[in-house]
């Protein structure tokens, strides 16, 4: 930021490429507030702000547990026809999911399959989490079979997730269905994966399965 600063009294044109960076630069160290002060600065400087702007945007303010802010700048990308693609939209479910919210990411999922953007095992992971954190389990396993349905990857966090959530709803029956499928994918169960179904077990009194 102190370099941008030394270019612009320097009179060096600041354009999309420069602020993108340091846009990025400010996501990876969590400083959210500064990316967005930027992406005014732009705004009011009249440089464009593009796809890859607004994706680290988001990341920060995901990173920052910012998901108000996130979506609001996906809703700002829409009303300035900038493209929104699967990065920008992970990085604003994931936000959602570490702000438990739970309905927001979901919508967010089905905002993406309108606009025929990519979904994949990251995004449906942050929603499948955001789920597990909320009780949710029943839409946790609408996703997975949505997942199937579209031939996207479930892995060790999907799964993980989902048992979490029927643990935390006392469905030990669903939990244990979980187990075997990870078997029949292939799926290598790690500890988080065995606790949860044990843990499943042992809060509706099933002791022997």
């Amino acid at each position: 930021l102190r370099l941008l600063a030394e270019m612009a009294c320097a009179h060096v044109e600041l354009d999309t490429i420069t602020y993108n960076a340091a846009v990025s630069a400010c996501e990876k160290g969590g400083q959210w507030d500064e990316a967005l002060v930027l992406l005014e600065e732009m705004a009011v400087a009249r440089v464009e702000l593009n796809t890859i702007t607004y994706s680290a945007a988001v990341s920060a303010c995901e990173k920052g547990g910012q998901w108000a802010k996130a979506l609001a700048l996906l809703a700002e990308m829409a009303l300035a026809h900038v493209e929104l693609n699967t990065i920008t939209y992970s990085s604003a479910v994931s936000a959602c999911e570490k702000g438990g919210q739970w309905d927001q990411a979901l919508a967010l999922l089905t905002e993406m399959s309108s606009a025929r953007v990519a979904l994949n095992t990251i995004t449906y992971n942050a929603s499948v989490t955001a789920c597990e954190k909320s009780g949710r389990w029943a839409q946790a396993l609408e996703i997975l079979t949505e997942m199937g349905s579209a031939r996207v990857e479930l892995d060790i966090i999907t799964y993980n997730a989902a048992l979490s959530a029927c643990e935390k709803g006392g469905q030990w029956d669903k939990a244990f269905g979980l187990l075997a499928e990870t078997a029949l994918a292939h799926v290598e169960l790690n500890t988080i994966t065995c606790s949860a179904a044990v843990s499943a077990c042992e809060k509706c009194g099933q002791w022997a399965k």
